[in-house]
């Protein structure tokens, strides 16, 4: 799954170790270099530019299996390697991403992981996440502040590891209840309150070891910036849904929270779609759902194609949301349904069958061409908690960074881990 040491092992570098930093830059300009195949969307572009100027990776792809590509899918260092013999720098995709495996032992993580009798309204995918989360961050020497915590679970976990007492604050006050009702029930020494993390007066309490587990955009980069203003001892999170809130500056261009990360060479310039792409991945989607996004995509594609040739524009013509409970009623319903959305007159002739299959043929192709896309997806994400590693370095912390728990328990398996180096604290922190 990885290696120990506390930087990846990079080609460049002969002595094996690199700074976060220079992580950060051979990321940025692999993805820089390689934007033409994870910029456009193949649900959106039919024949991305791409297969045009690598026709041979373009018939590789198409030649595939369906159970090629779901194996593929679930495995992007041979997909990197398949794709490496027509553009030889794919291949060093394994490299770019290969870092620190920062799991604890399997006792370790048993241990840590609240017994199913104490983990009351915590679904089992969670309850192992928390589990594998605790005893990575083991031993914990401050008391905890679990940031936006829901009903306490990443709390009540961590406080059965270390001992120490353990603050949550949520904004939802009925989870602020149930949870505080939890812990009495289970007697643990976990208090919840209501707060608003991103209110602009939030004080918060020194000396507190601050955790988020999955709190989603401006929520952990909140944590991060209030934590290293207000000089937390300690912060560790695991990011998610990096394109959430105001992450845009007024061009709509994602704001690094790092003043270093672009000093040698120019940043990246991602929107939202962009970053969205980070967080695509969905390894842990139940069988059911996948089957009903796959009918989806199915027909939003036979739509698509419907709709193009009746304007006679070859453009996509984005669809908000179809209401799960009427997937039953069928394509034609959908149809109808779409042209309403779009103010579009159907024929009364269409020949829905037709288009039924012209949106099968092209999920064929588009799931092809995504397997190079989604090449990037881990990359990317990367480049963005990179960012994080660098700004808390920047502010005094010494970080150490890499996956908590195996990726099939949760693509969102990054961890970072900050532990403040107090005569190396900055001041002056900006805020969003």
């Amino acid at each position: 799954m990885g290696r120990s040491p506390q930087f990846p092992l990079m080609p460049s570098d002969p002595d094996g170790l690199v700074s976060s930093s220079q992580h950060w830059q051979q990321i940025n300009e692999w993805l820089t270099k390689h934007q033409e195949f994870w910029r456009p969307v193949p649900f959106r572009e039919p024949n991305p530019e791409w297969c045009l100027h690598y026709p041979e990776l373009a018939r590789e792809v198409a030649r595939l299996s369906n159970d090629q590509c779901r194996q593929l899918a679930d495995n992007s260092e041979d997909l990197a390697v398949l794709a490496g013999k027509h553009l030889p720098s794919l291949r060093q995709y394994s490299h770019l991403v290969d870092m620190p495996d920062l799991t604890s032992s399997e006792a370790g993580i048993r241990q840590a992981t609240l017994p199913e009798t104490k983990a009351k309204d915590m679904p089992g995918r969670k309850r192992l996440q928390a589990g594998a989360f605790a005893a990575t961050t083991a031993p914990l020497v401050h008391p905890v502040l679990d940031w936006c915590c829901g009903k306490g679970h990443l709390a009540r976990t961590l406080v059965s590891v270390g001992g120490k007492p353990a603050l949550g604050y949520e904004w939802d006050d009925q989870l602020v209840s149930d949870g505080n009702r939890l812990a009495d029930h289970y007697q643990d020494p976990v208090a919840i309150q209501q707060q608003d993390v991103m209110a602009g007066d939030l004080q918060l309490p020194a000396g507190v070891h601050g955790v988020a587990l999955h709190a989603c955009g401006d929520l952990h980069r909140h944590l991060i910036l209030q934590g290293a203003e207000a000089g937390l001892p300690r912060l560790s999170l695991s990011p998610c849904c990096y394109h959430l809130g105001r992450c845009l500056d007024k061009n709509q261009v994602y704001r690094p929270l790092s003043s270093r990360a672009g000093q040698s060479v120019p940043a990246l310039t991602l929107f939202r779609n962009d970053i969205r792409l980070a967080v695509q991945e969905t390894v842990t989607a139940p069988v059911r759902v996948r089957e009903q996004n796959r009918i989806m995509s199915q027909w939003r594609l036979g739509f698509d194609s419907l709709q193009r040739h009746l304007r006679g524009v070859d453009q996509y013509l984005p669809l908000p949301s179809y209401p799960p409970a009427q997937i039953h009623e069928g394509f034609r319903v959908f149809c109808h349904w779409a042209s309403l959305k779009m103010g579009l007159t159907l024929p009364a002739d269409v020949n829905f069958d037709e288009w039924l299959l012209a949106g099968a043929r092209r999920l064929q192709s588009v799931r092809r061409h995504e397997l190079i896309r989604h090449l990037f997806r881990r990359p990317l994400e990367l480049w963005l908690a990179l960012d994080y590693v660098i700004f808390l370095e920047e502010q005094g912390y010494r970080v150490r960074y890499g996956q908590f728990c195996e990726r099939s328990l949760t693509p969102r398996n990054l961890m970072i881990d900050a532990v403040l180096v107090p005569e190396n604290k900055k001041t002056g922190v900006r805020q969003e």
